[in-house]
């Protein structure tokens, strides 16, 4: 019997073969020919399943979003009420598997000022970010759905900016960052969001009620 191809499998392990290849050799290195090579497979079968290598660049974003994805949600799915420290760090390259993920992330940011559909992915990608980040303060902090929309929206944003500026740090300077260095980082950031919005929550209800 003829064998059976998994063809959604093979684009997901080339779009994780290209994941390696530019964060080892950046977007401009990271040629059809080399990702094929890498691959073990010949540019005719790269191109059955890929057009362009912009197209191998997004499908290796979308299947990096969906592996932080399931490994942010898979805590809560086990039950209980997970550790925001622990499903944050998930994002960080704090191992070589999560460092290779995240020199992607990096080097796409740096094509996505020049390129119109990048820019458009990036959009996209930003939203399902801000989205699963939201999902984990809401899990893990009990008082989030107590506070306002914009200080939510806030707390938010202020934590992906924080987490996008040590990801890049980090990649940019491995020595400097090792993993404990990150992780701690990353906990005086949260505990200081979380002290801000807590105390402007309670300043907000003494006003209320002084001028009750």
């Amino acid at each position: 019997m003829p064998k059976i191809v998994d063809h959604a499998q093979r684009r997901d392990e080339i779009a994780l073969v290209a994941c390696r290849v530019v964060a080892q050799h950046g977007f401009d290195g990271a040629s059809m020919v080399r990702i094929a090579h890498e691959a073990g497979y010949t540019t005719g079968m790269l191109a059955h399943y890929f057009d362009t290598k912009q197209d191998i660049i997004i499908a290796a974003l979308r299947l990096i979003l969906r592996r932080i994805e399931e490994r942010l949600t898979q805590p809560a799915a086990r039950g209980g009420r997970p550790d925001l420290l622990a499903l944050l760090t998930e994002a960080l390259p704090v191992d070589e598997h999560r460092r290779t993920e995240c020199a992607f992330w990096t080097t796409f940011w740096g094509q996505v000022s020049t390129d119109k559909r990048l820019k458009r992915i990036n959009t996209w990608v930003h939203r399902e970010y801000l989205r699963l980040f939201e999902r984990c303060l809401a899990q893990c902090w009990p008082e989030w759905s107590q506070w306002s929309a914009a200080k939510r929206e806030q707390v938010l944003r202020s934590l992906v900016t924080f987490i996008n500026g040590l990801t890049a740090s980090a990649v940019a300077n491995a020595s400097d960052w090792p993993a404990p260095q990150q992780i701690e980082q990353l906990r005086l950031q949260v505990q200081l969001l979380h002290a801000w919005a807590k105390g402007s929550a309670r300043a907000s209800v003494t006003r209320q009620a002084a001028g009750a």
